[in-house]
């Protein structure tokens, strides 16, 4: 130890909330939560697997079934064993993984949905031309690329906060290890860092694939309206709305969590926030995507039976 600094060897993890009469309810909640996640991603990945859903749009699914699952692992298997064994704290090493496994996770979402985005607008707005350009190749490079950039992207702030040899507690107050409640009891000078967070996620890493996302939605309603007959519209504007749905969800959520500003006040409520993007989101996925899809009910049966 040196004057008000020290070298951790393990964090705490602080939780959810302190008060005692919550405990019980808030780790009901998280697994309920956890294992309807669980179940939901695992039969989108059962169902993807048969030749009726080997399509662009099934392929990026199962992708995000398979990262829903894991980036709710990452977190919120944590929570459960705090909760059974009472024991808050977290080894250093694990607590970086885990940092970095969970930044690598939420940029590689992005990038999944951006692929998506593409896929729709591919179908809607060059209906001839699909199969031709959304083919089994393009679809692994799309993919392939997605978890390549979700991957490295995250490395470069990661090594920084890695390199941090010093901090002015030990307790982190969060459920899991995030980089910003990391930085907040770091002793260390944090001024590169947050400038690399800035540009990275004023470009790469969150900017560029929310425009990427959004912008071929202009030209999907554009086209849609263009359809003549109700039915037509209807049709078209159903193969993009699950997506749009879950995409302004989860945006909303991501800007009212690190875009407002990090006042007392208020981390109890992006505590809150966190847990709905890294547990509920995942949780409603399926439901919001395929899970009332007459092709995957279809495909379920036949993969079951």
């Amino acid at each position: 130890m040196i004057g008000n600094e020290t070298t951790i060897k393990y964090f705490i993890i602080k939780g959810i909330s302190d008060a005692p009469n919550l405990q019980f309810p808030i780790f009901f909640l998280v697994l309920v939560i956890y294992l309807i996640t669980l179940t939901g991603n695992l039969t989108i990945l059962v169902a993807c697997r048969h030749p009726l859903l080997h399509t662009p749009m099934y392929f990026f699914l199962g992708n995000l079934s398979a990262l829903d699952i894991s980036c709710s692992t990452i977190t919120l298997h944590r929570l459960l064993i705090n909760f059974i064994t009472g024991d808050k704290t977290v080894p250093f090493h694990q607590c970086m993984i885990q940092m970095y496994m969970f930044g690598s996770f939420g940029c590689l979402e992005l990038f999944i949905l951006t692929s998506m985005s593409y896929d729709r607008y591919v179908a809607i707005c060059k209906p001839l031309h699909y199969h031709q350009i959304m083919n089994r190749r393009m679809c692994i490079l799309l993919a392939s690329l997605s978890w390549t950039l979700g991957f490295c992207e995250i490395l470069p702030p990661f090594l920084i906060i890695y390199s941090y040899t010093c901090y002015s507690s030990n307790e982190i107050n969060h459920f899991f290890c995030d980089v910003i409640p990391v930085m907040k009891i770091s002793c260390n000078d944090t001024t590169i860092l947050e400038l690399l967070f800035f540009i990275e996620g004023l470009f790469p890493m969150i900017f560029t694939p929310f425009v990427l996302t959004f912008l071929p939605y202009i030209f999907i309603i554009n086209a849609i309206l263009k359809i003549s007959t109700s039915t037509g519209r209807r049709k078209a504007f159903y193969t993009c709305s699950s997506h749009l749905t879950a995409v302004t969800l989860l945006y909303a959520t991501l800007a009212i969590q690190y875009l407002t500003p990090n006042q007392s006040s208020t981390l109890e409520a992006k505590k809150i926030l966190s847990l709905f993007n890294t547990a509920v989101i995942p949780m409603l996925n399926p439901f919001i995507y395929s899970l009332k899809n007459k092709d995957v009910k279809r495909a379920l049966k036949l993969s079951l039976g």
